[in-house]
């Protein structure tokens, strides 16, 4: 079977490194479709303990590409350390696919990479399955209109997956680490990160990574208080519609739909929103949908698993009342 790398989606602690859940998902979409092998690009010192996170999650092997070198730039020496390391691993017997996360910098790497390796990419996949000619994913396009079929016909699959696409399977990987060498262009260079500021700390999970979503949108009325104390007990990340956010309600980073984030958690809650197709776009993936809307008619209703039609000022504290109280 052929190699699968699945590059470590992370962030850098002082103590250590914090695997996003993405990465052990991805790992168990590549055991169905051959050998799962992770990517680190981080920090080397921290290789060890990354090694002992993605094995329990069935990785044969790490490859640790140290970025003191990449780190300063943006997304362009990531890719061509992805190049390197896949026409390597290609010597040796072949890379049957790459699997990166489906965020913004994760598509702008893959999308490099695909160019200079001449390979075929696919972005946002949902489902990965073995196929007679290479890896077969699942997409939802046109706004989730359809679900679509697709493979890579030329070169080595370049696939970015969605997080919240497969539910994470421990199995057993030798985890064997071997420290990757590489170069960066002169061109990659050439843009330098001068300053970078870290998200402010919310306690509550990023939002394309949550596995449940509160969100709000007009019917708020600008009062998302209701909202965030229903995610602060059900452990969710809070969204927004455009228009709460055009009314300056959130920020844009808030934003769920087609201009703003796409997320596909196990539990979406639409709170006062309609359920525009712009919306809809951003969140359509979603295991199991509610919605409270005083409008019966609100096309949000078409989409929902379970649906109130009220007011969510008198909804949402009653559900987080109940959410609380069986919590003990």
């Amino acid at each position: 079977m052929s190699e699968i790398l699945v590059v470590v989606d992370h962030v850098d602690l002082p103590e250590g490194v914090a695997i996003k859940k993405s990465t052990y998902e991805m790992l168990t979409l590549a055991a169905r479709i051959g050998v799962p092998s992770a990517v680190f690009i981080g920090p080397k010192a921290k290789g060890a303990g990354v090694a002992e996170a993605v094995k329990r999650y069935g990785a044969q092997r790490l490859y640790v590409v140290d970025d003191e070198d990449l780190k300063s730039y943006p997304v362009a020496p990531k890719a061509e350390a992805l190049q390197q390391l896949v026409e390597k691993t290609s010597q040796s017997g072949g890379v049957g696919a790459v699997l990166i996360t489906s965020s913004a910098e994760g598509k702008e790497v893959a999308g490099r990479l695909a160019i200079t390796t001449g390979s075929g990419l696919i972005t946002d996949a949902i489902d990965i399955e073995a196929g007679d000619d290479g890896p077969l994913t699942t997409q939802s396009v046109f706004a989730g209109s359809y679900t679509v079929k697709a493979r890579v016909t030329r070169g080595t699959p370049i696939i970015t997956v969605k997080p919240n696409s497969a539910v994470p399977v421990e199995a057993d990987g030798a985890g064997q680490v071997d420290e990757v060498a590489v170069t960066v262009s002169e061109a990659a260079r050439g843009a330098r990160i001068v300053a970078s500021q870290p998200r402010a700390v919310t306690g509550r999970p990023e939002l394309t990574e949550a596995a449940i979503v509160v969100s709000g949108g007009r019917g708020t009325g600008g009062d998302f208080d209701p909202v965030e104390d229903l995610a602060d007990a059900l452990g969710a990340a809070v969204g927004a519609s455009r228009a709460a956010v055009d009314s300056g309600w959130k920020p844009h980073s808030y934003q769920i739909g087609q201009t703003g984030k796409n997320v596909g958690p196990q539990l979406y809650f639409a709170s006062g929103i309609s359920g525009a197709i712009q919306h809809r776009a951003g969140m359509q993936t979603s295991k199991t949908i509610v919605a409270v809307n005083k409008d019966e008619e609100a096309p949000i209703f078409e989409l929902v698993d379970f649906g109130v039609v009220g007011d969510l000022h008198t909804v949402l504290p009653a559900v987080t009342e109940e959410v609380r109280r069986r919590k003990g």
